[in-house]
């Protein structure tokens, strides 16, 4: 249902950033996307698809990873930095979201339901009443001018 998208080019992003950071075959290099993130303080090729969506309450969705790099897929109370300092200032998000904190914890410890994704791979949630009458927000902690926001309908 929702798609986890970048376009890295993976010559120049396993250059700067270590083997294996991009597995994809997409256009825009690692100078490419800093320029966009200095200029625009995103980089546009970075998203979710679609960025909008309504649920019902118990309504199930997958959101895959179709790029090439490591991302999440992470439920937050507020938009903001996630856990690459760097880009945080890059893209003016201000400081690591606590729930990115934790979530990249429990990536590094290997917990199976982590909200980050690896290329190809998928993260399933379901809405909840609790998610009712209020937003609920969605952002990539790598990259965290990537933004999904769910209306959840009884």
């Amino acid at each position: 249902m929702f798609q986890i998208k970048d376009e890295c080019e993976s010559v120049s992003f396993n250059a700067a950033i270590g083997p294996g950071s991009c597995i994809g075959n997409g256009q825009v290099t690692f100078a490419r996307f800093l320029n966009e993130l200095q200029q625009l303080q995103r980089a546009p090729q970075w998203q979710f698809v679609p960025d909008q969506a309504q649920m019902h309450v118990g309504e199930k969705f997958i959101a895959t990873n179709n790029g090439g790099e490591l991302h999440s897929f992470t439920e937050v109370d507020a938009f903001g930095g996630g856990v690459v300092p760097v880009l945080n200032q890059l893209s003016n998000s201000g400081p690591t979201r606590p729930e990115c904190g934790a979530a990249f914890d429990a990536f590094l410890a290997g917990t199976p339901d982590s909200s980050f994704v690896l290329p190809g791979q998928s993260f399933p949630d379901t809405e909840t009443q609790n998610d009712v009458g209020h937003p609920v927000l969605y952002q990539c902690c790598i990259h965290p001018w990537m933004h999904e926001t769910i209306t959840v309908r009884p």
